[in-house]
């Protein structure tokens, strides 16, 4: 029986292993095509085919990027509101959390009610967007931080993690004469830190790559994101020789989307590996339990 069960798992292990390296690859190559076609010249790219490695190597189209001051404006406006979006939504969640982990909050079931709608339902398109132009929101910096402040999502995350903090760590501050918000500040979100970096991941992903809010709410190209520029690249016709800014590369629409989608997504090829072990603790951790 022994011997039976561990040849089963060694036949499992081989399935599960040729599995995830044919997913690994499935999702891999792509990526790998699109890294080897930005460094491909203008030429070899308009002779079209799988390009496995980069013909006719050349750093033109990561050129027309650099020297598109464009670009670099709306680099800035994504990342400026990625951060300020990461914080002010980590934040806030976390207050409305904290106290929707209280079973003595009054009203709790109806704010939990609120929430869980949430969750099912929304205001539509249409409404939403007469909702964002009536409070003033539109072509405003603040249209891409007031409407993601609160995800009840990541408040029920957050909710399930801080019942697992013992009521005794605050009854000792209490005792020693600190608040509601110094317990917060001081005890929980410093314990909270493997939640919190789920919520960050989750939200700073989702912020950088927001491109439907400047497609509905922004016109004023100067508060463009870089999602937003990288649409305008996709969306012209592939030219051989195509301005860029002030200056002319001998390049396509093409090559300068690729390099674009590249500089795009290094940072969260960057982050994702820093934030990794607290999003997999923080996950299991502040899963619903029964």
């Amino acid at each position: 029986m022994k011997k039976a069960n561990i040849s089963e798992n060694k036949r499992f292990d081989i399935v599960n292993r040729f599995v995830l390296l044919l997913i690994a690859v499935i999702i891999v190559v792509p990526i790998w095509n699109i890294v080897a076609c930005s460094f491909s010249s203008g030429k070899s790219l308009a002779e079209g085919g799988f390009i496995f490695w980069p013909k006719e190597f050349s750093f033109e189209n990561y050129k027309a990027v650099m020297n598109d001051n464009s670009i670099w404006k709306a680099y800035v406006i994504s990342v400026s509101k990625t951060v300020i979006g990461v914080v002010t939504h980590v934040f806030f969640c976390s207050m409305v959390a904290y106290g929707l982990s209280k079973k003595n909050l009054m009203g709790r079931k109806l704010y939990t009610s609120m929430g869980i709608i949430t969750l099912f339902f929304s205001g539509g398109m249409i409404p939403t967007y007469l909702l964002m132009r009536q409070l003033h929101l539109t072509n405003r910096f603040m249209i891409y931080i007031i409407p993601a402040l609160f995800s009840y999502y990541d408040v029920v995350i957050l909710m399930n993690f801080f019942r697992q903090i013992p009521v005794s760590l605050e009854e000792s501050a209490k005792i020693d004469g600190a608040g509601v918000w110094k317990i917060f500040l001081r005890i929980i979100i410093p314990l909270s830190k493997p939640a919190l970096a789920t919520i960050a991941l989750f939200n700073g992903v989702y912020q950088w790559n927001d491109f439907m809010t400047a497609k509905l709410y922004i016109t004023d190209k100067a508060l463009y994101p870089v999602q937003m520029k990288l649409y305008e690249i996709i969306v012209q016709q592939s030219v051989k020789n195509i301005s860029v800014g002030s200056v002319v590369m001998n390049t396509t629409s093409k090559g300068i989307q690729l390099a674009t989608i590249v500089i795009t997504t290094v940072p969260i090829l960057i982050a994702y590996p820093l934030l990794q072990k607290h999003f997999v603790s923080g996950m299991m951790l502040g899963a619903v339990k029964e």
